[in-house]
């Protein structure tokens, strides 16, 4: 048997998903069949670019509700009650800066669930957050990305 993945989050992040996985199983889901509906009315099947459309959509919303329930299920909910608050870790917003005299960047790092690096939440499995993970305020790191390393300053962990 397979072993499941675990996805960590904030307890943020699955309030999200669960509020989503019901708005797909109450609303989107009842929105595709009625389109279903109306599309069967225009006649042959074989040759409805609306129906193929429409049953399209159903399969995708069905596979992302199947994803969803399956990353709730599988949730692990970041908590912060370590006992080293300068380290940067799972759940925390880091701030760097790129050396020798780049801009200040923050991000918090949070499971892949609910990355989202327009809002500066980046993924545990990104580069940077790999690199970073279990580093100090004051430590200078290198991070592998496709351009080159680059080389940052942790300034503060929160």
């Amino acid at each position: 048997m397979a072993v499941e993945k675990s996805y960590y989050m904030t307890q943020e992040g699955k309030e999200k998903l669960e509020k989503e996985l019901h708005y797909l199983k109450t609303e989107r889901r009842q929105e595709v069949v009625e389109r279903i509906k109306v599309a069967r009315d225009f006649g042959d099947l074989s040759e409805n670019s609306e129906y193929d459309a429409a049953k399209d959509e159903q399969a995708f919303v069905e596979s992302r509700i199947a994803q969803v329930e399956n990353m709730i299920r599988n949730a692990v909910i970041i908590e912060n009650n370590d006992q080293n608050p300068n380290m940067v870790a799972l759940g925390k917003s880091v701030t760097f800066q790129e050396l020798p005299d780049g801009d200040e960047e923050t991000y918090t790092i949070v499971g892949s669930a609910e990355a989202d690096p327009f809002e500066g939440k980046i993924s545990n499995d990104s580069p940077i957050a790999k690199s970073l993970l279990g580093c100090e305020i004051g430590q200078e790191v290198t991070v592998p990305t496709p351009a080159g390393d680059m080389n940052v300053k942790i300034i503060s962990v929160d």
